[in-house]
């Protein structure tokens, strides 16, 4: 990995991206929050799905992987009931 002289720090929150091009993309902070995870899903990824790792605190990446697992699902959405 190359880090870019002089680099910036950016904010990403936590969330999962769908593109037209069918690349699913999870950004994730792992339980204890000293790494995040970036996953790529894709049925045109051989190997799986993409896990990229960076620690929180320096934002440099610390490895990555492949995993077969199933796309991600979103688990925080919760379905609203109005008053009756």
């Amino acid at each position: 990995m190359t880090l870019r002289p002089g680099a910036k720090d950016w904010t990403i929150k936590e969330q999962i991206v769908e593109d037209k091009g069918g690349l699913t993309l999870q950004f994730e902070v792992l339980p204890g929050g000293e790494t995040l995870r970036l996953r790529i899903v894709s049925d045109d990824i051989p190997f799986g799905n993409i896990h990229i790792y960076f620690d929180a605190e320096t934002g440099e990446m610390g490895g990555s992987g492949f995993h077969v697992a199933a796309p991600p699902k979103v688990t925080w959405i919760r379905e609203v009931v109005p008053n009756a």
